[in-house]
This record gives C-alpha cells, structure tokens and sequence, in this order.
C-alpha cells in the first residue's frame, strides 16, 4: 500500500475527531502564525491540512489566501463539508508534497504539522526540504510541529522521526533562522499524551 492508499484508508475508515493528532482547534499553531505578523493578505499554505480544523479558524481571523494540501482526497473532502460555501474561498490541492511542483516564491508562511516526521528517509527529507527553500518566498516564515524527543515512534501503523527544536532548524540549514520554538503535551481522543515540537524559522537567505 502506498502513502496516498493509506491515508485514503484511515479517513475512510475512521472519523477525522478520531485519529490520535486531532484537536478541535489548533492553538499553537494560530499562535505561531500570529507571531509572523503575517497579514491577512499572506499567502499560507498548510502542507498535510486535511480534515484539520486550521484552515476554519484561518478563514475566522479574516486570512484570504489559503492553500491545503494533502496526500489523500478524502481528508480534504471532509473539510470541504464542514466548510460548505466558504470552501469556496480557499485553494485545496492533493498531492504528495515531496514530489509537487508548487511553484517559486509561492507562500509567505508554510505550515505542517502532519508531514515531516512521517518522512524517515533521507532522500524524502531532502525533496521535502527541497520545495520548502522553492515555494516559500524570502522572508516567509515555516512553522513545522513534529512529535519530540518523547514523543510516540509510531503513527497510524507508520514509524515517524522525532526531533528537537534545534534538530528540526538544523535540519533546514542556515537559510532558515529558529526564531520562536515551543513544546506541547498533546491530549489524544483516546486519553493518552504525545509530545509535539514547534520551531518557526524564518527564511533569510538561498537554500
């Protein structure tokens, strides 16, 4: 089964208040994007978004152009529903991020808190990184959570990466500058505890 056959299955197979990374609203994240001083102009982009409610309180906060992504279809759908009309005024894509061409200079702020540490190989880091230092413009911003040093080694039947905050910049080079970083002790739907890590860099020079 490939990547995209997967999550296709988990969302089929499961509702989307019921996997072990979901929140109903993600603070930390709207946080973080505030802490850009991104204007409700920026350009953002939500690599992995999905089912996930970001892009509902995105369209709150009165941002206008709002790109997620995702591997599978059916998460997207299900956001779609639950947005009704307003999905109208967001761009949703589906494909796998480490091998679409999203276009130079795309985005101001690039958001994944779904992705990265999915990707175990090295080769997948690198394209990953790769559309990262392509797709967000000079002086964008990323913002990436994965699970941290105590967090779980499997996801969904998928082994993951873990890092630290100086892991995760390190990991971007020296074009991305850690500007802000933050731990959370996440609260699953089933009553257990996963460690995520946040870092926002923002991007100063070519990759």
């Amino acid at each position: 089964m490939d990547s995209r056959e997967h999550w296709e299955k988990v969302y089929r197979t499961r509702r989307e208040n019921d996997v072990s990374w979901y929140r109903p609203h993600l603070d930390r994240s709207l946080d973080l994007i505030a802490q850009t001083g991104a204007g409700h102009d920026a350009r953002i982009i939500d690599v992995g978004g999905g089912a996930s409610t970001l892009v509902d309180d995105l369209l709150a906060h009165g941002y206008k152009h709002i790109t997620v992504l995702d591997i599978a279809r059916e998460p997207l759908e299900i956001s779609q529903q639950r947005l009704g009309e307003r999905a109208r005024d967001v761009a949703w894509i589906v494909g796998d991020v480490t091998t679409l061409d999203l276009g130079p200079d795309r985005f101001d702020v690039w958001h994944d808190r779904a992705v990265f540490h999915f990707l175990t190989g090295e080769a997948q880091r690198a394209a990953y990184i790769e559309r990262v230092c392509c797709s967000l413009d000079r002086g964008g911003y990323l913002i990436l959570a994965t699970f941290g040093p105590e967090g779980p080694e499997t996801c969904s039947g998928l082994p993951v990466a873990r890092y630290d905050a100086g892991q995760l910049q390190h990991a971007f080079g020296d074009a991305f500058r850690l500007i802000g970083k933050a731990e959370e002790r996440h609260q699953t739907p089933f009553g257990t505890e996963q460690e995520f890590v946040y870092c926002l860099c923002r991007r100063e020079a070519a990759c």
